[in-house]
């Protein structure tokens, strides 16, 4: 294209600088929105972390590492991290996969707590022990007897609100009573306690 008057000529030059200019401004402008973006991201993720470990066995035994570092006294060559780990095998045993038949019975509740294979050896192994736990109790009893397939577990109590409360909390709910599982977990791990 051949352009004759100056005039018009300047005129064009003018235009298609201004319009490259405005496009390279623009593209600047894209390319620094880019970059803040970018950088907001990444300054959020410098703040911020996950908090769940991804599995709730995982993040007790992370949890338990995180004690024993920071404990000075820990004795390394005693850690049983394994033992710990059988152990949360057992409570997802009897959490999740054992059968547990609950009746009422007077002053309390009685439950058939079954299973097979590795579900039955936790069952063995679990109520007998929260049992004693259960008997630390105030006001309350808890015996134990083996039945076909795995436990039968009893648990009274003393006064209305007390029978009350424990059948309402059923067999997990007694099984998750009382403050003893993180210390336990801490000393299986420290390899003074075996369950």
């Amino acid at each position: 294209m051949t352009v004759r008057n100056p005039l018009a000529a300047l005129a064009i030059a003018v235009s298609a600088a201004a319009a490259l200019g405005f496009a390279s401004a623009s593209w600047g402008q894209a390319e620094n929105k880019s970059h803040a973006d970018h950088a907001r991201h990444m300054q959020a993720g410098q703040g911020a972390a996950p908090t769940m470990p991804g599995q709730d066995a995982f993040g007790a035994v992370q949890e338990i590492i995180r004690i024993l570092d920071a404990d000075p006294n820990t004795d390394w060559s005693k850690v049983d991290m394994a033992g710990l780990r059988e152990h949360l095998i057992d409570m997802n045993e009897v959490t999740l996969k054992a059968a547990a038949a609950e009746r009422k019975i007077d002053n309390g509740v009685q439950v058939d707590v079954t299973g097979e294979g590795r579900t039955r050896e936790a069952i063995q192994r679990m109520l007998p022990a929260h049992a004693r736990e259960l008997n630390g109790m105030p006001g309350w009893r808890a015996t134990t007897a083996p039945i076909p397939g795995g436990i039968r577990l009893t648990v009274t109590a003393d006064g209305a609100k007390a029978v009350a409360r424990v059948r309402g909390l059923g067999f997990i709910g007694l099984m998750a009573s009382g403050g003893h599982h993180q210390p336990h977990h801490l000393a299986m791990a420290r390899g003074q306690h075996i369950h």
